[in-house]
């Protein structure tokens, strides 16, 4: 008799959200499974079904936190950048390409994926948030005009889907000292 592994322990929701993400990085998301984050997470089969309903419903939590991560990466970059608005929401374009880089199955799944509830109220609030923290850069930068935030994001989101698709290999293959400066100039241009 085979007897399966208990899914208490620790932080289950956190070790379900790091297996979800590191399957959604090596398998995609046509191959992403309940079963195969169980397995990652080492914890039963049903523990992931018992937290999250259904791969629809980790993927949608798996989602919320990408929204959090997202805003982390692109506060980090703000606190290292000179504190005028112009800097700031440059800093903020720059983290959210780090982000992308660094994560791109996560980047994909926030912004280019169905299977998500969008409607979903945590996912909701969180993509709400990080819009919120851009028009609140875009605004102390000066940008009053209807669709200001409009342009930034989607340089900003242009530049890191390309770079993380390997689409400018250009940009792409730079020292990161470089790449930021080329990078930092193209966003310069998008501001209001």
């Amino acid at each position: 008799m085979i007897r399966e592994k208990p899914y208490h322990h620790g932080d289950l929701h956190a070790a379900l959200i790091a297996a979800a993400e590191a399957e959604l990085s090596d398998r995609g998301i046509e191959a992403f499974s309940l079963r195969a984050v169980a397995k990652r997470a080492g914890v039963s089969h049903a523990a992931p079904a018992h937290h999250f309903n259904d791969a629809n419903g980790l993927l949608t939590a798996l989602a919320t936190e990408g929204y959090l991560q997202l805003l982390a990466s692109q506060v980090r970059r703000e606190t290292k950048a000179a504190t005028d608005p112009a800097a700031q929401l440059v800093a903020s374009g720059l983290g959210y390409i780090d982000f992308a880089l660094e994560r791109p199955a996560l980047f994909r799944l926030v912004f280019g994926s169905v299977r998500p509830n969008h409607k979903q109220r945590d996912l909701q609030a969180a993509g709400e948030a990080a819009y919120k923290h851009l028009t609140d850069l875009v605004f102390a930068a000066g940008g009053r005009t209807v669709g200001a935030e409009t342009a930034i994001w989607a340089v900003a989101h242009g530049l890191a889907d390309l770079l993380s698709a390997g689409r400018m290999q250009t940009i792409g293959s730079m020292e990161p000292e470089q790449r930021d400066a080329a990078l930092t100039a193209i966003l310069m241009r998008s501001l209001p």
